[in-house]
């Protein structure tokens, strides 16, 4: 089994899953205008991630394989993430209605995000227990709270800068998305 510090550095940077393996694609283009926005949403990824990591693991474990339900893990997991899900949604609309507003469908789409679900099901997949789900779970949204960060940050840059009109928008967001999955690709030397 591989150490925890090592699952961290494959799930956040070597195996980004917005950068090298494209899941959770939609929220990661279109929140990333604004760094405010896409550090909210990184945080309740995070929570979610993590979180939903933690109860699949447990519930795959203590009751889906002893009572032979492993064929329900999608659904099961489906149901843990939207339910984690109405939590932020809740809790960020009660505290902090700003946050709320800018992240916008954004936020109740984190239940389809289909990186959510991805961890839950690699988790499993990979054998990992409850503290490895959780390590994987962890690194995997802090990879993908420093990548739409990451992308906002250049996104505000070149705001800022003369862009040739066919390339504004969604041609440039896209490009700076591509560039930085092959400068991540770089990390892929370090496993």
């Amino acid at each position: 089994m591989p150490s925890l510090i090592t699952i961290i550095i494959t799930t956040a940077l070597v195996n980004n899953v917005v950068l090298s393996q494209f899941l959770g694609i939609c929220s990661f283009l279109g929140v990333s205008k604004q760094m405010k926005a896409s550090l909210s949403l990184g945080g309740a990824v995070i929570f979610v991630i993590t979180i939903s990591s933690a109860v699949a693991s447990l519930l795959y474990s203590y009751v889906l394989v002893p009572l032979d339900l492993t064929y329900l893990k999608t659904i099961v997991f489906i149901l843990v993430i939207a339910a984690l899900v109405q939590m932020v949604e809740m809790f960020l609309k009660k505290t902090s209605p700003s946050v709320y507003q800018a992240l916008g469908i954004f936020l109740p789409l984190i239940t389809t995000n289909c990186a959510v679900l991805g961890v839950a099901l690699t988790n499993v997949q990979n054998g990992y227990g409850l503290i490895e789900s959780v390590t994987a779970g962890f690194g995997t949204a802090i990879g993908f709270t420093l990548a739409i960060m990451l992308l906002a940050g250049i996104r505000g840059r070149l705001d800022e800068d003369a862009v040739p009109a066919p390339f504004r928008g969604a041609p440039l967001v896209l490009l700076s998305a591509a560039l930085m999955a092959i400068a991540f690709m770089g990390f892929s030397g370090l496993s």
